[in-house]
């Protein structure tokens, strides 16, 4: 078992530090911002200070004359490797969707290109209905469990796509991991309703939709906080049948998961089965099954359940202690009438990636915040990375390990009420991150200020070749090839027998890396293709090298060339 923390409270906790450390929070690294110098399998290197200095100085006078000026919100942007999308439609998404028999169901087709689209579906089941001007998909999963095959088509004046799809109905949710967007890190405990309906907003507006990003999820601090001097939240947290009540931050839950349903997207919330939540808000503790189904009236499609004070009502802290209140959530969970994947957030004890499918869960931290963690040589997300990259066999379709959210671009200072700020991670660093999460099968949340997505930012978020090797069909997470002071080294299988490889550098300048076949289990020639720019990059039989700047990624697929 991981080492113990105690959180602000006093509780005891275990494994990396979580928000029950409320109000600290630290995000980042402390490393200075430095220029992408790798992230290609071919890099070329000035081999003197004079020529890196002119070469330098070539750049920026380059970029001062040739660049238009950012954008509001652009400043401190790394260089962009991710090619813009085309004006003729692309399909985007995952190939296969599951679904409970008869239960309300909402897709909105990602695709990019310019609009107007007009979509149309092959094969549709008939409780289903599309929107062909937004391509959303909305209804009942068909009451017969099976699968069903479709081929989802988009046209514009500049051209066509299909890609196929597959429904499964059946038990089984989540089988690829969610990808969405999570308020906690940008605004903590002073989200509100608005704030949510404009992260929706900006979900579709920013083009992140188009790519799969779906879920728009509340964090916590949304109930109310007994105690508190706040007349905006000092309410009853239940009315006297028990049903729980949002404070007056949010009008209406309804309402809010209407919005959200109508632009074809996902709304998640949050809860805890402890006496209060990791801020001191009201939760399901004792109210499980009125929680779930209230939940589920709502129109709630996803559960954050995060252990946060459960631990003062569980001191004995047995395997069953860790697992009754996830089974007792994830039965509920179960017996509604609505699908509502079950997120567990209790931070890795009791290794809850050997049994977190057992009792219902569809994906599970396997740390603490990673937003809580300071840098040391490297920033936090590395050392949450490798934590749980150790779990790969523990990933399946509809069971994911979960690293926590992905902290790039603008994030909040939340604690402190001032907005957010630029993170400072290097833009190597932060292309690392996506990088290391997609080969890891990991839940793809973002949890920056929606308010303020730069081109950077989503550059990063939304290459549809590195979210492909996150939501590919085959449902694996990468294994560790290598891990020593210097290298990092994932390999992940995929569906169509390619292999995406992950060489990262951990180092604080520039080094090449190599792979040999030996190292990979393969066998004769492979085409190369660097998954950030899209592109092609030659062939190889033997092993693959790659230049690779400090703190940088070389993400390489593998496809077989004979």
């Amino acid at each position: 078992m991981p080492g113990k923390n105690t959180d602000a409270r006093g509780n005891e906790i275990e494994g990396l530090p979580c928000r029950t450390n409320f109000p600290a929070c630290n995000v980042g690294s402390n490393a200075i911002r430095n220029p992408v110098k790798g992230n290609n399998p071919v890099q070329l290197i000035p081999q003197s200070r004079n020529q890196a200095w002119i070469i330098g100085f070539a750049v920026l006078l380059f970029l001062a004359v040739c660049t238009p000026s950012p954008a509001k919100g652009d400043e401190g942007a790394g260089p962009i490797l991710t090619p813009p999308p085309g004006a003729a439609p692309q399909i985007h998404g995952p190939k296969v969707y599951g679904a409970r028999p008869g239960h309300f169901f909402i897709y909105r087709i990602p695709c990019t290109g310019d609009r107007p689209i007009r979509f149309s579906v092959e094969g549709l089941p008939s409780a289903l209905r599309l929107d062909k001007q937004t391509g959303i998909i909305s209804g009942t999963a068909p009451e017969q469990r099976g699968d069903y095959a479709m081929v989802l088509h988009a046209s514009n004046k500049q051209g066509k796509s299909s890609r196929s799809f597959k429904l499964l109905v059946g038990d089984t949710l989540a089988l690829t991991p969610p990808m969405g967007w999570n308020d906690w890190y940008t605004y903590y405990d002073h989200i509100t309703e608005e704030v949510i309906r404009e992260a929706a907003d900006a979900m579709v507006r920013s083009g992140m939709a188009d790519y799969g990003y779906a879920y728009v999820d509340i964090d916590g601090c949304w109930t109310m906080k007994p105690g508190s001097p706040d007349p905006e939240l000092s309410g009853a947290p239940r009315d006297a049948s028990g049903t729980i009540h949002p404070n007056l931050r949010f009008r209406s839950m309804k309402a809010l998961t209407d919005y959200i349903h109508a632009k074809g997207l996902r709304a998640g919330i949050y809860s805890s089965p402890g006496p209060v939540d990791c801020a001191g808000y009201a939760t399901s503790w004792g109210h499980e099954e009125a929680d779930a189904q209230q939940f589920a009236l709502w129109g709630f499609d996803f559960l954050k359940y995060d252990w946060c004070s459960y631990g003062k009502v569980a001191p004995h802290k047995t395997l069953e202690d860790y697992q009754h209140p996830y089974r007792l959530m994830g039965g509920a969970l179960a017996k509604l009438n609505r699908d509502i994947v079950f997120n567990m957030c209790q931070y890795g004890m009791a290794d809850v990636w050997n049994w977190g499918a057992e009792v219902g869960g569809n994906l599970w931290r396997t740390t603490g915040d990673v937003g809580e963690l300071k840098a040391d040589h490297l920033p936090g997300f590395y050392r949450v990375g490798f934590a749980n990259a150790e779990h790969f066999s523990a990933a399946a379709p509809g069971h994911w390990n979960d690293p926590d959210y992905i902290l790039i671009g603008y994030v909040g200072s939340g604690y402190r009420n001032q907005g957010s700020e630029l993170t400072p991670l290097t833009p190597n660093e932060q292309y690392s991150y996506m990088s290391m999460w997609a080969l890891m099968a990991a839940p793809l949340f973002f949890s920056g200020d929606m308010s303020r997505l730069d081109a950077f930012t989503l550059n990063i978020l939304c290459n549809s070749e590195v979210i492909d090797i996150d939501q590919d069909l085959l449902g694996k997470q990468a294994q560790i090839l290598r891990h020593t002071s210097d290298q990092f080294v994932l390999s992940k299988p995929l569906e169509d027998g390619a292999l995406a490889v992950g060489l990262f550098n951990l180092t604080d300048r520039d080094q090449k890396a190599t792979v040999k076949w030996e190292e990979l289990g393969l066998r004769g020639r492979f085409r190369m293709r660097d998954l950030w720019r899209q592109k092609d990059t030659g062939n190889a039989e033997e092993a693959i090298s790659a230049e690779v700047g400090p703190h940088g990624v070389a993400l390489i697929r593998l496809i077989r060339a004979d």
